[in-house]
């Protein structure tokens, strides 16, 4: 385990306005968002030696310092924001106060793990395929994937333009929301929330424990919630879902990363290597069938999650993974979360993870997936349950 920062990390924090609703709060943020005359790493340290000072900041940083918020430092995230465990092979992995000896979750792991740790007010993150969601879950925090399109990414790192989005992570609901205020542009569609589906299939998905933490957390939330109905998101399972996100990132993260990976041959760390590999063996042809696949999902999620609906299932299907987790564990853990996080991936919905519980001793998320525009109301259901959540401040 490490520290959260990254070893090129800003000399002097940045402050941000005087005045505003972020004033006097501090954030960490991903190393891959432009920082003017700072070098954003994404992770690895030969695309750290090549890159160049950005001119201007990332639009996100440019909002967060116009409202007050002060940058405190630029954090470690899994390479190329191609995983969800949160390791580094270079920089070392975050430390996971809140489940010690177990990993923080990624790739926005420095991220989480300096809100969970109190080395910051909130952090900035991104989320792809999971890499806010699974690591606010695991860490005890707040986490959001905003809706696809809502938050300008200018400045911001690509990893896989059809799934890329802002998200940020908080220990407390208050300033979760606030920072959303901030952040969120674009098309708001507001509605109240007026009905709760239960995924029954990403239920399936959880450890049985933590299903039955999310049931009791559910349960003692009836008072803020509307009545739950069951259904079954996917029908025709999860895994048709899982892969065409899997296919369609892997096709986009070489299409932005390949030629420096082929002519400069970059140092990876385990897991890493073969995925950009797997990544480079993509046709144009096995991608394009996935994208159907991502249009038809698109279209029965929406159909689903309408205007005033949530969705609820895990944050992620276990507690987190032990540190010393041999590889195929890894990989089995990293297959059933891409099971979770791909339903508002392909919808292209904001999703959120409030913190439940503990069990056995490590936090457990439970997860919102909100309709298309509707970021403000998963915000405000996060502060209206908190009072109910396990790790509420």
């Amino acid at each position: 385990m490490t520290g959260f920062f990254v070893p090129h990390d800003l000399k002097t924090p940045l402050k941000g306005a005087d005045n505003g609703p972020l004033a006097g709060l501090t954030v960490a943020v991903k190393d891959m968002y432009a920082i003017a005359g700072e070098r954003a790493g994404a992770g690895n340290p030969d695309w750290l030696a090549q890159a160049q000072p950005a001119a201007a900041h990332a639009s996100a940083i440019e909002k967060l310092l116009a409202a007050g918020a002060t940058v405190i430092g630029k954090t470690i995230c899994d390479e190329f924001f191609y995983s969800v465990a949160g390791m580094n092979a270079h920089y070392g992995t975050p430390a996971n106060v809140r489940a010690p000896g177990r990993i923080p979750g990624g790739s926005s792991s420095g991220s989480a793990a300096a809100a969970a740790a109190g080395a910051c007010d909130f952090a900035l993150g991104s989320d792809t395929g999971g890499s806010v969601r699974i690591p606010a879950s695991l860490c005890g925090l707040y986490g959001i994937r905003t809706t696809l399109g809502r938050v300008d990414t200018r400045g911001a790192m690509d990893m896989s333009p059809s799934f890329d989005t802002v998200g940020w992570l908080a220990p407390t609901a208050g300033v979760f929301r606030k920072v959303g205020l901030v952040l969120l542009g674009g098309e708001r569609i507001g509605a109240s929330v007026s009905e709760l589906l239960i995924a029954d299939d990403g239920f399936a998905e959880s450890d049985p424990a933590v299903a039955a933490l999310l049931g009791d957390a559910l349960a003692a939330m009836k008072g803020a919630l509307p009545r739950p109905r069951n259904i079954r998101i996917a029908p025709d399972g999860l895994d048709p879902w899982r892969d065409a996100v899997r296919i369609v990132q892997a096709h986009e993260i070489w299409q932005v990363y390949g030629r420096f990976v082929t002519e400069k041959e970059p140092r990876f760390g385990p897991g890493v290597a073969e995925r950009m590999q797997a990544a480079s063996q993509i046709t144009a042809a096995q991608a394009d069938a996935a994208r159907k696949v991502h249009a038809a999902a698109r279209e029965q999620i929406r159909s689903v999650v309408k205007p005033g609906t949530i969705l609820a299932l895990p944050g992620a299907p276990c507690i987190a993974p032990r540190l010393d987790t041999p590889p195929d564990g890894l990989d089995s853990y990293r297959t059933r979360v891409m099971r979770l996080t791909c339903i508002a991936g392909l919808g292209g919905l904001p999703q959120v993870s409030i913190p439940a519980g503990t069990l056995d001793g490590c936090p457990v998320g439970l997860s919102f997936v909100g309709w298309a525009g509707g970021d403000e109301a998963l915000l405000d259901l996060s502060v209206s349950v908190s009072r109910y959540c396990g790790i509420a401040r």
